[in-house]
């Protein structure tokens, strides 16, 4: 999980170097050269079926559209594309040796981001779409490579061989341009556009609690204080003894509020995380957690404070949950480095049972680490103990002023 290699790829998922050339043509008839006439003759029926499948989509979808069903149906139309590009990959692996990566699947979009989110991004499935586009230019193609090799069984014989290699080049060359995971970058780019709902959603959810302990925190107790000093300053000359104990308990009131205030920022952004870091921060989280907490800081610089502010407030979460749920003894917190990524990883020695669909804040955890293209895993079998180990991108506080 922590090693993450990257390399220039082409369009079959390979680096360039591993990607093999187009066979030559020759004079053989061995399995190799029957297999290719088997597909070139396939071609027909298979690129007869994909094209009606793909107008009648398409046709029926685009009509629909002014309906509530038109979308729904054309998102489910490009998800059957997808299963055949599917099958023309198995094709082209057993008849024409190409071996083309499988795309990576849809990210599903469950829960409180509901149906809306998932439709759209169906909607926008670069592999969807680009099989979708395979299917509609095939029928010309399947037809001419179905008449020529036909006819060569019983015209050109001698030369079918040599035929049958330039034409499965073509499609070789068809099957790795548009049926290969080639715009991993562009479906990565749709995935982080899908996220930034959870971004918008989180910012909102904190702004709403934010207000709601202002309203029912400091700001009650400041407006008790405000009517207690009032009471005291009608008091003061009539009855000196009730004003001051009326200005003691608002002293009372004042100082709760200062602590209510305190509290509030520290869930905003804790002032010793933006002065002495992350080992500073989660110390002072740690001591306020009710079992011993063993932190392990290991950072050779600091990130940039948008990735320390998340790694901060997931620890921070994580180790609430430590304190009300888990049950346990101990507990530990390492964070540290990684070529360019950030690693977290929270253990304790509780009851376990933890999951990303269980609620105490895990899920939002999870979704907050996506949104920034991180990880978040949850190892907790029942009896414990509980690993949750979170990755996210690595940058320096000075790339960020650069």
């Amino acid at each position: 999980m922590t090693e993450r290699p990257r390399s220039s790829r082409d369009a079959s998922g390979r680096s360039e170097a591993e990607q093999p050339p187009l066979p030559p043509a020759r004079f053989a008839y061995d399995r190799h050269t029957w297999k290719e006439i088997a597909h070139l003759l396939a071609n027909l029926p298979m690129s007869l079926f994909g094209f009606v499948y793909v107008v009648t989509v398409l046709s029926t979808s685009a009509f629909l559209t002014v309906t509530v069903i038109g979308f729904p149906l054309l998102a489910a139309g490009l998800m059957g594309a997808r299963q055949l590009g599917k099958l023309e990959r198995a094709r082209a692996r057993a008849l024409l040796g190409v071996r083309v990566d499988e795309p990576s699947r849809l990210p599903l979009r469950g829960g409180k981001h509901g149906f809306f989110p998932q439709l759209w991004q169906t909607l926008k499935d670069p592999v969807g779409w680009r099989t979708t586009l395979y299917d509609f230019i095939r029928l010309p193609w399947g037809i001419l490579t179905f008449t020529i090799t036909l006819t060569s069984l019983f015209v050109l014989w001698p030369v079918l061989p040599f035929i049958a290699r330039g034409l499965t080049n073509a499609d070789r060359a068809m099957v790795r341009g548009l049926l290969s995971p080639s715009d991993e970058l562009e479906r990565r780019i749709a995935e982080l556009e899908s996220d930034r709902g959870v971004v918008v959603d989180t910012a909102a959810a904190d702004l709403r609690r934010i207000e709601r302990d202002l309203h029912d925190g400091a700001q009650a107790r400041l407006v008790n204080l405000a009517m207690g000093l009032g009471l005291a300053k009608e008091k003061l000359l009539e009855d000196p003894d009730a004003a001051a104990a009326m200005v003691d308990e608002a002293h009372g009131e004042v100082k709760l509020a200062l602590q209510e205030l305190r509290d509030l920022a520290r869930g905003i952004h804790p002032a010793v995380l933006t002065d002495r870091g992350l080992d500073a921060a989660l110390s002072a989280v740690a001591s306020r957690c009710t079992v011993p907490v063993k932190v392990t800081v290991d950072l050779p610089s600091r990130p940039v404070a948008a990735i320390e502010g998340i790694a901060y407030f997931t620890v921070s979460e994580l180790l609430q949950n430590v304190s009300k749920h888990s049950r346990a003894r101990s507990a530990s917190v390492e964070v540290w480095r990684t070529e360019d990524r950030l690693l977290i990883q929270v253990w304790d020695d509780g009851q376990g049972g933890a999951r990303l669909d269980g609620g105490s804040g895990i899920r939002g955890l999870a979704d907050r680490m996506d949104a920034v293209d991180g990880l978040f895993v949850v190892e907790s079998p029942l009896g414990g103990p509980t690993t949750v180990t979170a990755e996210l991108p690595w940058r320096n506080r000075s790339e960020d002023r650069g």
